[in-house]
């Protein structure tokens, strides 16, 4: 059921007829532009109206279309793939580094000679004896220093 009127030809040539007859010939031009200047300003709304549902819908198709990219980026499986793996790595790399600062540290740390029990021997000198404690202290590594 349409609750537009169907006009057929019959009905436009009654319609034409009548206004003929009540305006009359005189007045029929400046009726008809009155009526088309209607038809113009009604066709303008009514395309005003539809240009604002489709810039409505536009907007809504975007915003949808911008919630689905949020979706899809945090979503991602290679992201979340990857957020898993730092998440993984990031205890061995704490671990490394401390590590490495307690590496650090030692090696900054001075090296102690170990004290030798003093045993005169004839040969050597007291020139000579620093140099040994010296030669002892390059042979031993870092490392082994505070292992000893």
């Amino acid at each position: 059921m349409s609750l537009l009127p169907q006009f057929g030809f019959f009905e436009l040539m009654v319609v034409a007829v009548l206004a003929l007859v009540v305006v009359g010939p005189k007045d029929l031009p400046k009726l008809m532009r009155t009526a088309g200047g209607f038809v113009a300003q009604a066709r303008r709304l009514a395309d005003e109206f539809r240009a604002a549902f489709d810039q409505m819908a536009r907007e809504a198709e975007m915003e949808e279309l911008r919630k689905e990219i949020e979706t899809l980026k945090n979503d991602n499986p290679i992201a979340e793939a990857k957020r898993e793996i730092e998440n993984a790595v990031a205890p061995v790399g704490d671990a490394l580094r401390d590590e490495a600062a307690e590496v650090r540290d030692a090696v900054m740390k001075p090296i102690a000679a170990p004290a030798a029990p003093k045993t005169e021997t004839p040969a050597a000198s007291p020139e000579e004896a620093p140099a040994e404690t010296d030669a002892a202290a390059e042979a031993t590594p870092p490392g082994d220093a505070e292992r000893v």
